[in-house]
This record gives structure tokens, C-alpha cells and sequence, in this order.
């Protein structure tokens, strides 16, 4: 049996028993501490916290989601710290980035449309009395049966009040987007949790590139979504990169937005169909670099894949790109915590 450390969590002021063969994200959520997370592989950063005191390890070395700087000033990415003795650990509240109480509530299917052969759109909602405020780019967690759960990035802007758009990949023996893709029908009854993360849209005069890996688009649409119904005058740069075109599964509409919109812009790029007049061929985050050789006057936001990330942030910075005007989201399957 793995020996076990004690981890008091700030400003929570919660202690938990937290086994060495477990990261401590994992023995939060066991225990009911929702704290922020979201691609649980080390690469995104959204559950950085700080550490007072304790030794922690990683089991495949220092995560690419902690900068040298990070790890220095005493950061640790707590879905892969793994405790060596007792802890204690300062990880804010997501609510303290979202302004909003972290809920969980019945959700009900209201639509299942399919926008590709393995994607679908879901809409749920929770009980009005019970409405989630979230911000653009957050998401909500599918709680399954066995302790496990899924995350999904709320796909509308948030005015939307108690009724949510996911957008669901198809993951073979996924435990629920197959489920969702088979017997799962609207009426259907899920528990969600949230809101949750710390990759939020932030107003200001700056202008923005979004890049969408995938289904990297649901968060960045959340964010076009308000950043549109704002008031005019900030430039807006979509680059949304799949595949094949079929990825690009709300194509259509993004045109739509760009035609009724000025200050949007949109480049859709493929990178394995040769390229129709409309778009283009190669990397997503290579068609950014190729646009703009000085990226410094940009806002950032990107969702993706763990390699359209990595990429983003090895190549951006050395392109003008400032740390604290760049945010990601990775989009790795989820494990079972």
C-alpha cells in the first residue's frame, strides 16, 4: 500500500490524505475540492499553485506546462505533483477567476446536432434557479459513473444563462462521447460540474488573434461570441486549422460572422487535405507566424492539441509574443482520476 502525506490546501483551509502513487489534483477531486484544472497532462498550466512548504516529484519530470522561472518561484502543476512528504499548497479558488460558485447540478439534453462524423453538438440545460455564471473560454466538467468525469469548454458566449453548447469529439471506447454519439437521446438526465479553468476572455483595446486546433473552436467561439457583442473598434484575427475540411465544422457560420463583421478576419487552415482556393495548407500556428513576423502587439488565445500548444508556445515568444498576453488551453483526453 502507498504511503500517504498530508496536504493542507490555501486559503481553502482544507487537509486531505493524499497517497504517493497520487497526484494531488487527483485526491482533491476524490475528496470534493474542485480546484482549477483542465487538460490533467501537465501541459496547459490551469492547475498551477503554489508550493509553502513539502518536497513534491514528477514521475516523467519537471511538466512542459511549468516555465524554469515557475518552477523556481516555487510553482507546481498539482495533476502531476506527486507528494514526497506532508504539504501545504496555496491554489486560489476558481472563483476567484471567474467571479462565479462552482456548482453541481442535473443537466438535461435539450439537442444532439452533428456538425461532423465525430463531432457533436450538445446542449444542455440546468435548472434556471440554479443558473451557472461562467466566463468565455471556461468549461464544464460531465461527472460519470466510478468517480470519473469529463471535460468539455462551454462553446456559447455567456449570456446564454442556463442553457450551454458543448461541442463533443468522438473518442473510440470514450465513456461518454460514445455514449452520447449512441443511446444517449435529448431528455437524457447528466450532472455537470462547474464553472471551471482559468482560460477566460479578458476585454481591452488590444487587437486578438484566436487559434483553433479542432475542437479547440468551442472555447474560442465562447470568446468571438463576446468579443463581437462588444463595442466595435478591437481587431479580431480567427485562424482555425484542421485536418481535413470537414474538421472545420462551423466554417459557415464563422464566414457569416466574418462578412457581417469587419474587424474580423478569418484564415482556415488544412493540414493534411490539399488546400481548396479558400484555404490554406500546412500548420495552423504556422500560418500565425507566417502573417505576422511581430506578434508583440497581439493578445493571444489558443486551443488545441497538446502539439499545436507545444508549438505555440516554443515559437510564439521568440516572435514578439508577451507571456502575460498569451493564453492556452491543451486539449488532451481526459484521465480517469
Amino acid at each position: 500500500m502507498a504511503a500517504k502525506h498530508t496536504v493542507r490546501i490555501i486559503p481553502h483551509e482544507r487537509s486531505i490524505s493524499v497517497p504517493e502513487d497520487l497526484p494531488v489534483l487527483a485526491a482533491a477531486q476524490l475528496a470534493g475540492l474542485p480546484l482549477p484544472h483542465s487538460c490533467r497532462s501537465g501541459r496547459c498550466g490551469s492547475c498551477r499553485a503554489r508550493l509553502l512548504r513539502g518536497r513534491v516529484e514528477y514521475a516523467a519530470g519537471p511538466p512542459p506546462g511549468l516555465t524554469a522561472q515557475e518552477c523556481d518561484a516555487g510553482y507546481v502543476l498539482l495533476c502531476q505533483a506527486l507528494a514526497r512528504s506532508d504539504l501545504l499548497i496555496e491554489a486560489h479558488a476558481v472563483q476567484s477567476v471567474a467571479e462565479a460558485q462552482i456548482k453541481t447540478l442535473p443537466a438535461r439534453i435539450v439537442r444532439r446536432v452533428p456538425l461532423a462524423a465525430d463531432v457533436m453538438q450538445l446542449i444542455v440545460r440546468v435548472p434556471a434557479v440554479e443558473a451557472l455564471e461562467f466566463q468565455a473560454g471556461q468549461y464544464l466538467d460531465v461527472l460519470l459513473a466510478g468517480g470519473q468525469r469529463r471535460s468539455y469548454s462551454v462553446a456559447n458566449a455567456p449570456q446564454a444563462g442556463s442553457q450551454f453548447e458543448l461541442h463533443v469529439q468522438r473518442v473510440p471506447g470514450g465513456l461518454f462521447s460514445e455514449a452520447l454519439f449512441g443511446g444517449l437521446r435529448e431528455g437524457s438526465l447528466l450532472k455537470v460540474e462547474g464553472p471551471l479553468g482559468r482560460f477566460i476572455y479578458r476585454e481591452g483595446p488590444e487587437p486578438v488573434i484566436f487559434v483553433a486546433g479542432g475542437t479547440g473552436f468551442a472555447p474560442i467561439k465562447a470568446m468571438l461570441g463576446q468579443a463581437l457583442a462588444a463595442a466595435p473598434g478591437r481587431a479580431l484575427r480567427l485562424y482555425w486549422g484542421a485536418r481535413r475540411r470537414e474538421g472545420l465544422y462551423e466554417e459557415a457560420l464563422v464566414r457569416e460572422w466574418a462578412g457581417r463583421h469587419a474587424r474580423l478576419s478569418v484564415h482556415l487552415v488544412l493540414s493534411e487535405e490539399t488546400a481548396a482556393v479558400a484555404h490554406r495548407h500546412g500548420q495552423v500556428h504556422e500560418a500565425v507566424l507566417a502573417d505576422h513576423p511581430d506578434l508583440s502587439p497581439f493578445v493571444i488565445y489558443a486551443a488545441g492539441p497538446p502539439a499545436m500548444i507545444a508549438a505555440i508556445a516554443r515559437d510564439f515568444p521568440g516572435r514578439g509574443a508577451q507571456a502575460q498576453c498569451l493564453f492556452l488551453d491543451s486539449f488532451d483526453y481526459a484521465a480517469a482520476p
